[in-house]
């Protein structure tokens, strides 16, 4: 029996190990969207602070604004994230020779998803997160916008963290991906 025992913790401690080997890859994350001025960079920048150590994230857009909307920079600065390097860019760069390589391209806008990509260097799995465009809203409510935009992004950002990304076969994890942003739970959540 105690050799039954041992056998057991044996293979359980060899699983923890696996798992733990494996884990040491750090995942490329792009965020895409039309401007990457608003739901991009906020991906960006919660993925860079949230999955630090296991995720690289980036941001890009099909037709670029130029520069992150000014509500966006204060939003993320007043909550303490960094700013750095936030800029709004084209998804060009990403598809360069000397690009880094993606693990996983999600869509944040509806316009992104629908629009011809590039071909990604890697082939990387992709996603479609849609969340309502906050620079859209103008005035009074413009802020509650970007905060609204901010917990969306927040709470599918939490949902990916917890995938246990090294034990899933490649269609589980593309299935995954994509109901963290069918999830409609997933916007009124707060974490």
């Amino acid at each position: 029996m105690l050799h039954a025992a041992n056998g057991a913790a044996t293979r359980h401690l060899f699983l923890l190990l696996r798992i733990i080997l494996m884990s040491d890859k750090i995942y490329n994350v792009l965020f895409l969207c039309t401007g990457n001025s608003a739901r991009s960079i906020l991906g960006e920048a919660l993925l860079n602070r949230d999955g630090a150590g296991r995720f690289r994230a980036y941001s890009a857009g099909s037709f670029p604004k130029g520069e992150p909307h000014p509500m966006a920079i204060e939003i993320l600065e007043q909550l303490e994230f960094d700013t750095d390097g936030l800029r709004s860019k084209s998804w060009d760069e990403f598809s360069a020779p000397d690009a880094p390589q993606m693990d996983f391209i999600i869509t944040v806008c509806d316009n992104a998803a629908g629009e011809t990509c590039p071909i990604w260097p890697g082939h990387p799995m992709t996603a479609h997160w849609g969340i309502e465009d906050p620079a859209a809203v103008e005035g009074d409510g413009q802020r509650e916008a970007f905060l609204t935009a901010l917990r969306y992004m927040r709470n599918r950002i939490s949902l990916l963290l917890n995938l246990p990304i090294d034990a899933l076969d490649e269609l589980s994890l593309k299935t995954r991906l994509a109901a963290i942003g069918a999830d409609e739970s997933a916007k009124e959540r707060n974490i």
